[in-house]
């Protein structure tokens, strides 16, 4: 079966393990989810990563974390530009997302950023997804 956005399943997959109180989400791996991942991990949604080299393109196992009461720190994973909607903020346009407390990822011409990095950097670019 083709599948037309790989992002987006990914994270599907990792938002249903967050669901269901999984402990650990196993995605296929790729260079755009592991740089969200890398950032999810030095925001804290995300306890730890490790990836996987098998004999086809290799997975990533994402270790989910969770408060001391056991509610899950990513609580909201969105897939924002899709391959049949390309989602583009200019510089100025760059917004935090609820006030600070949410992630947005942009990928932009000097890579994958988040939304603070790039309106401390003056950049705009393709809007990957938001998390909080």
């Amino acid at each position: 079966m083709s599948v037309s956005d790989p992002i987006a399943d990914q994270l599907t997959v990792l938002r249903n393990a967050i669901r269901s109180k999984k402990k650990t989400a196993t995605l296929k791996k790729s260079n755009i989810l592991l740089g969200i991942m890398d950032i999810a991990k030095r925001e804290g949604f995300i306890e730890n990563y490790k990836v996987i080299e098998d004999s086809k393109q290799g997975q990533i196992k994402i270790y989910i974390k969770y408060s001391d009461e056991g509610a899950p720190v990513l609580e909201y994973i969105e897939r924002v530009s899709t391959p049949g909607r390309r989602y583009y903020v200019p510089a100025d346009k760059v917004t935090k997302v609820r006030g600070g407390i949410g992630l947005a990822i942009y990928s932009t011409n000097k890579g994958l950023m988040t939304e603070k990095e790039a309106i401390s950097q003056k950049v705009g670019g393709e809007l990957i997804c938001r998390m909080w």
